[in-house]
């Protein structure tokens, strides 16, 4: 059974990976669409994060809760006694939150590139660093 969860916890950290990944990727992407002028570059980056989106972020989100509540289930006698678990557990359920505002965004950006400042999407862009922070911490010292 140990090394049966621990391949499922192996799947879940790969995926986070790529979610991850995407989700720092694709708010940058939304820099750069603000900042183009030109119509070759809007439908440029208007492919790319559809792309992204679509093909990797949303993949990767829906691998890291099914892996995610798979161990839940798996261990739950154990899990349900640990604090640190049910913040995690916010914490992804607000960062999914962030990841369809990304699908929201990424459509109006289609109709308008200038619809937010290159500016705001920088400081968008930081949102989910600390999201990963507070994750990691949670897990790996289980403060509480």
């Amino acid at each position: 059974m140990a090394d049966y969860f621990n391949w499922i916890k192996a799947a879940h950290i790969i995926s986070m990976v790529c979610w991850f990944a995407a989700i720092f990727y694709l708010p940058r992407l939304f820099v750069y669409h603000a900042m183009s002028d030109d119509t070759i570059s809007q439908e440029r980056f208007t492919i790319m994060e559809r792309k992204l989106y679509r093909g990797i972020m949303t993949p990767s989100m829906i691998a890291t809760w099914v892996f995610g509540l798979w161990m839940l289930g798996l261990g739950w006698d154990v899990y349900k006694t640990q604090g640190w678990l049910y913040v995690k557990l916010l914490l992804v359920v607000l960062l999914s939150g962030y990841h369809g505002a990304c699908g929201l965004y990424r459509k109006k950006l289609i109709d308008n590139p200038h619809y937010k400042t290159h500016k705001f999407w920088r400081w968008f862009n930081e949102i989910p660093v600390f999201a990963l922070i507070f994750i990691v911490i949670l897990v790996v010292v289980k403060p509480f």
